[in-house]
């Protein structure tokens, strides 16, 4: 089994560049209204759908909080390029860079530009 999640946004294009520039990722489907990020080796690792559409009523409500409960953590290889790549693009930092006694590794807490918190963390035990 694998998660492939799935936040709906208000730009997908302007999501998807973000994402890509943060995450060090690629489009594999590109589009205004519907994207898939893949990894270096092809895998799906985020899914991003726009907010207006008649194909899915169901998505939930653009003026609610955007994810609250919810936290999208992504494991990566090069810690200390994405705190930068994060600095570049003037993220909201939320919480480090830090290291995580319990987990022993390294973390960084930030906000996307639709109000999703995001984490990136290091492998467990990479201390």
């Amino acid at each position: 089994m694998r998660a492939q999640p799935m936040i709906v946004v208000n730009n997908v294009e302007a999501s998807s560049d973000w994402y890509q520039r943060l995450l060090n990722v690629k489009s594999g489907h590109g589009g205004s209204e519907y994207e898939q990020l893949m990894n270096h080796e092809d895998k799906l690792i985020l899914q991003l759908h726009m907010w207006e559409t008649d194909e899915h009523p169901f998505l939930g409500n653009p003026a609610a909080l955007k994810g609250n409960g919810t936290l999208l953590w992504f494991e990566i290889d090069d810690f200390e390029d994405a705190v930068r790549r994060a600095k570049d693009l003037g993220v909201e930092i939320l919480d480090g860079p830090l290291v995580n006694p319990n987990a022993q590794h390294r973390e960084i807490w930030i906000r996307d530009p639709d109000g999703y918190t995001i984490v990136l963390a290091t492998k467990y035990g990479d201390l």
